[in-house]
């Protein structure tokens, strides 16, 4: 067995610190690196792109809305031909700092509210696909299983990639649970690790309401906002690693 840990990354504005990417860097495979519309600067960038590349992490670009006092978290009705632009805009930016670090974008994952939304957006989910394919044909992108950005993916060429979730809690539908709802954010590295094994040597999560949902997931996302993300990641790898998983990058 084999699975990718990627970490939310990035995510630090000025003189806002968010996060410790520096030590996640030692522990997942994967940085999806915020590109400036939900957070990050160029400095920032910069300096996580590095960090990744020491590390020997794959980078990836964060695209979101650009939504800096919402963190991206909410929808927004933007234009697709306004949110193409803005996917083209946010990957050439990563793309050029990464070219100065001696890195490379190896793959897309949206953010936040655009990332729920391409779930079933479908007019959203073919701008980004478009965007992307128009920058990178065939790059690498991260979404949820049977979801239009999945679907919207595969017909631009690109490579559809399926996450899971460690620290999310899942509805019967196998969507995430909004975080305004109770219980959406799970907080235990013991019972999220545990969980991590099940979805990647069962091929199924438990939702909310104990309905078994499968999936099949090449990576697995570890927010790196939430609280103690680092011992959360930390546990996860180390319980898969005991497993006999191999924890190597999709890219």
């Amino acid at each position: 067995m084999r699975i990718d840990l990627n970490s939310d990354s990035g995510e630090s504005f000025s003189n806002w610190p968010l996060g410790d990417d520096a030590t996640m860097m030692g522990i997942v495979t994967s940085a999806s690196v915020a590109c400036g519309f939900h957070a990050g600067d160029p400095s920032v960038m910069r300096a996580t792109v590095a960090a990744a590349r020491d590390g020997g992490v794959a980078v990836g670009a964060h695209v979101s809305y650009r939504d800096l006092p919402n963190f991206g978290r909410v929808f927004m009705d933007v234009a697709p031909s306004d949110l193409v632009n803005a996917v083209i805009y946010q990957v050439g930016a990563l793309e050029a700092v990464a070219r100065a670090c001696g890195a490379e974008v190896a793959y897309c994952k949206p953010h936040g509210g655009l990332y729920n939304a391409i779930v079933h957006h479908a007019a959203q989910a073919d701008a980004v696909a478009t965007g992307l394919a128009e920058v990178r044909p065939g790059l690498p992108v991260l979404c949820l299983p049977g979801s239009e950005i999945q679907r919207a993916a595969q017909a631009r060429g690109l490579r559809p990639v399926v996450e899971a979730f460690a620290d999310r809690a899942y509805t019967p539908e196998g969507a995430l649970v909004p975080r305004r709802q109770p219980g959406a954010v799970l907080h235990d590295p013991g019972v999220i690790a545990e969980r991590v094994l099940r979805m990647v040597s069962d091929g199924h999560v438990e939702a909310i309401d104990g309905t078994i949902v499968p999936l099949a997931p090449e990576s697995i996302c570890v927010h790196g906002d939430t609280a103690g993300a680092v011992a959360i990641a930390r546990t996860v790898r180390g319980r898969l690693v005991a497993a006999g998983v191999e924890v190597a990058s999709f890219a």
